[in-house]
């Protein structure tokens, strides 16, 4: 398995995690565990913000939440001076609870309910992406309703298909998500908002997908959009003053995987704001960027204990673990990859293949299929690799198995930041009506 961030193996021959051995882990807080690795987490945000500013345009780089959002994520965002996007109520409380700064706050989503809307205008959140012409109605009638002027940005798509799996593309054509450039969809909607008098139009947002390792992409979504804002220029006299180009931006899951430093996916993009831009209005427009699965995603590693297995003879053996698709659905959803060690044997030598099914009621419940390791016993801590994005943020209790917790380390120092859930955290939200509970008192 490769090693990232601060991931090393100690002379125990454990693996030693932001200077946290992972068996001392597991008995303080139990398998399955999400471990994030703080000191990544802050490198990768310095990264994005130090690129930007070597390439002396303005910018924000808005951590994109949707990959992992807890209170203690929050704080560490604002610390490390980035902005939020939220694409929910629940995430947008999140932030609020956590102290983050309101102004530096993004909603997003394609189907924000009024709610929503009142919630974050009520937050003072500093932007709204809007999604389809229904919703700038809603802003625009929220917004009148409440005496507020608010700034939103359009999202469109730019008909750049980039090459990741289709149910994370969405800069194409055929997309549930923005205002179509190549139908003319765009324009109507940039006429539409100058028009709604309590609404600011700021710029235009695009994302083309996730997990991208190559800038053709990027740079070709630039050109894309910044064709269109010359259109709009010329056509409307409308210049926009922010360009968020979304994120993206990919990680290395396993030896396959081919990332870029994140100052070359920046660099690509800046250079390419540069030329395209050049010739639009009055300066060159801010750039945002909303990276959230290179940030968070291989900083953070799951932690489970072995428990049964079952050998094929010519088939396979299949080695079972104490969580499963409830703690990682990727697998199932996307066919993700993923690398894993034995976390306490970390020095022994692979012995056999094996494939590591999960403990859910059903078939589809693999995490990794074919993994070479020493031969797994019972009690055995098994480390899989890079789940910090989209692992605790799809987490579910299908067959009403509790959610792990979550702790961060860094120093020597673990930290929880999510606690396990209980058996009674289970049936918390459970409710009996009268007629049930009366049956079952006569049944008695």
């Amino acid at each position: 398995m490769y090693l990232h961030g601060t991931s090393k193996v100690n002379a125990a021959g454990h693996l030693e995690i932001g200077g946290c051995d992972v068996v001392e882990l597991k008995q303080t807080y139990g398998t399955p565990l999400y471990i994030m690795d703080e000191e990544l987490i802050r490198r990768r945000a310095r990264e994005y913000r130090q690129a930007f500013e070597a390439s002396g345009l303005t910018f924000q780089v808005a951590y994109a939440s949707k990959a992992f959002s807890t209170l203690a994520m929050c704080r560490i965002a604002d610390e490390e001076g980035l902005s939020l996007d939220v694409v929910s109520d629940g995430e947008l409380h999140t932030a609020l609870k956590a102290g983050f700064p309101a102004h530096r706050i993004h909603f997003h989503g394609n189907n924000k309910t009024p709610a929503e809307i009142e919630m974050a205008m009520d937050a003072q959140i500093g932007c709204f992406v809007a999604d389809n012409f229904i919703e700038l109605q809603m802003l625009q009638a929220i917004a009148a309703e409440q005496g507020r002027k608010v700034s939103i940005l359009l999202r469109v798509t730019p008909g750049v298909e980039a090459h990741t799996h289709e149910y994370i593309s969405t800069g194409q054509t055929d997309s549930k998500f923005g205002f179509d450039i190549q139908n003319g969809t765009a324009l109507e909607a940039v006429k539409a908002a100058a028009e709604l008098p309590n609404l600011e139009l700021l710029g235009l947002h695009s994302h083309i997908g996730s997990q991208i390792f190559e800038t053709d992409g990027f740079e070709m979504a630039v050109e894309r959009v910044a064709g269109f804002a010359r259109s709009v220029k010329d056509q409307l006299d409308v210049e926009f003053k922010v360009v968020n180009l979304g994120g993206g931006f990919g990680i290395r899951y396993t030896e396959g995987d081919t990332p870029l430093e994140v100052a070359e996916y920046v660099k690509a993009i800046t250079d390419a704001v540069k030329k395209s831009f050049a010739d639009i209005g009055s300066q060159l427009p801010q750039i945002w960027v909303e990276p959230g699965r290179s940030i968070v995603g291989d900083a953070g590693t799951t932690l489970y204990t072995v428990g049964t297995s079952k050998d094929i003879p010519g088939v396979r053996k299949y080695v079972a673990v104490d969580g499963g698709m409830t703690d990682n659905p990727r697998p199932a959803l996307y066919e993700s990859k993923y690398e894993a060690m034995l976390a306490n044997r970390a020095g022994d030598a692979n012995e056999e293949t094996v494939s590591i099914a999960g403990k859910c009621c059903e078939s589809g419940d693999m995490l990794i299929w074919d993994l070479e390791l020493p031969k797994p016993n019972t009690g055995d801590l098994l480390a899989v690799a890079c789940t910090g994005a989209y692992n605790y943020a799809m987490a579910s209790n299908y067959n009403r198995i509790r959610r792990p917790a979550v702790v961060f380390v860094k120093d020597g120092l673990s930290d929880l930041v999510v606690r396990r859930e209980s058996l009674d955290d289970i049936t918390d939200n459970d409710v009996i009506p009268a007629r049930l509970a009366k049956q079952s008192v006569e049944a008695k």
